[in-house]
């Protein structure tokens, strides 16, 4: 197996498939046990991730990163909401492996997603929301043009705790 905190060569960026599907949950699945970067507080394994990619739309996107031929992190964009009027907007979200986090995997995955977004003329916006307080998840949104446009007081309770969410917006 790869040790993803020393693997060498670049991160590749390319379409997410179904043999991708454990190795995405297990990275989402991480999250949900150790952080507030997802609200779900059960896992939800592959099956759930295997409807991202089952996603028709345009501008639903599902892309994952690979150190050495290991998936090491994930991004996709889907709908915002079900009504026909928000069909331009898109909700962005990204997640890496612990191991592989601080090695430019979630700015390559965003540059290849906000790249495929930009060139779908359907799509006008992209939203994120990230649980506060995420730094580092903030700042990649800013570097690629996303602002900050607000925040919902205490939205989600995991671990205990009331959680914060700031909403970040990107138009084409």
């Amino acid at each position: 197996m790869t040790d993803l905190a020393t693997a060498p060569g670049p991160v590749t960026v390319r379409d997410a498939t179904p043999p991708d599907l454990p190795a995405m949950a297990a990275i989402y699945d991480e999250q949900v046990r150790t952080s507030v970067a997802t609200f779900d507080t059960q896992e939800r394994g592959a099956a759930k991730l295997g409807e991202k990619l089952a996603a028709t739309g345009p501008g639903d996107v599902v892309l994952v990163a690979c150190l050495d031929d290991a998936v090491v992190g994930y991004a996709f964009s889907g709908p915002f909401r079900p009504r026909p009027a928000y069909a331009g907007t898109k909700e962005v979200s990204v997640y890496v492996d612990a191991a592989a986090r601080g090695r430019g995997v979630a700015r390559s995955l965003y540059a290849a997603l906000l790249g495929r977004l930009d060139a779908e003329p359907s799509v006008h916006t992209q939203l994120a929301v990230i649980a506060q307080p995420n730094e580092a998840s903030e700042a990649l949104h800013v570097a690629f043009g996303f602002e900050r446009v607000g925040v919902l007081r205490e939205v989600g309770n995991k671990f205990g705790r009331w959680v914060d969410t700031a909403w970040y917006q990107r138009l084409a």
